[in-house]
């Protein structure tokens, strides 16, 4: 069953929208960008609930609402805003779909205030749903085949990216993560509990080993225990809320005002 807001369609897993929305709703002022917009259902939801500030951006424009202001712009290049002008940026199941994905977590730090705020979905190959589909077939759940090389699109799951790979990325540029969440957790990701003891052993380990190389035990320590949280071993879309630090690097660019 395809799933929508006021008709518009939703392009995600059930829930996905309303746990963003919880994350980010507060002060209707803020400037909000949207990117991926799609059909435009989370800037309708944002605009039913008081928030004027919203900006749909997009590679091109799909909305099915009647709505300015809309960006048109790649996520990852140059993002058509100023610096330092946004309070909130939201990427519904986006970042998946690139493959620059730290040319993408650049240009949020850029737009972003200090003190502002991304919040990004996708899905969760982090979940032991997942890895298990991985271990006998090679591909994630939310990406079971082979992508169409002979029709690329964007639409493609070029980027599927765990836990571990996303905290890097906001870590290392200027982010600190402030909470981790799922939109639900399905009956039958139950069953994979039985993996559990065998997965924190041998994770547990490896992290371990790999932090007393490295300098990096407390760490490692933090991200084992959010990637054996209820939410990351059987959710089954990954939303992860970060901060922008006082000290986050600028990158250089000259880009056109908001």
């Amino acid at each position: 069953m395809r799933r929508s807001y006021r008709g518009i369609p939703i392009n995600t897993s059930e829930n996905t929208h309303e746990t963003v929305f919880d994350l980010i709703k507060g002060d209707p002022s803020k400037t909000i960008v949207d990117v991926p917009a799609g059909g435009g259902a989370f800037v309708q939801r944002l605009k039913d609930h008081g928030f004027e500030n919203v900006w749909a951006f997009d590679i091109e424009n799909l909305l099915e609402i009647e709505h300015d202001p809309f960006v048109q712009g790649d996520m990852t290049e140059t993002f058509p805003l100023a610096s330092e002008s946004c309070d909130v940026v939201v990427c519904i199941d986006g970042i998946e779909h690139v493959s620059r994905q730290c040319d993408f977590i650049s240009e949020v730090n850029r737009v972003l205030k200090i003190g502002g705020e991304v919040v990004i979905s996708t899905p969760n190959i982090s979940s032991l749903r997942s890895r298990w589909r991985w271990f006998w077939t090679g591909h994630h759940h939310k990406c079971g085949a082979p992508l169409d090389e002979a029709h690329p699109s964007p639409l493609h799951h070029v980027g599927m990216i765990s836990f571990p790979e996303i905290r890097y990325l906001l870590h290392t540029h200027g982010f600190r993560i402030s909470e981790v969440t799922t939109n639900r957790v399905k009956a039958i990701s139950w069953v994979y509990a039985l993996l559990l003891p065998v997965a924190y052993l041998s994770t547990r380990r490896v992290y371990r080993r790999a932090g007393r190389k490295e300098g990096t035990v407390e760490v490692n320590r933090e991200i084992l225990k959010t990637v054996f949280s209820k939410d990351v071993l059987f959710g089954e879309t990954l939303i992860v809320k970060a901060t922008k630090e006082a000290d986050a690097p600028q990158d250089a660019g000259s880009p056109a005002a908001i």
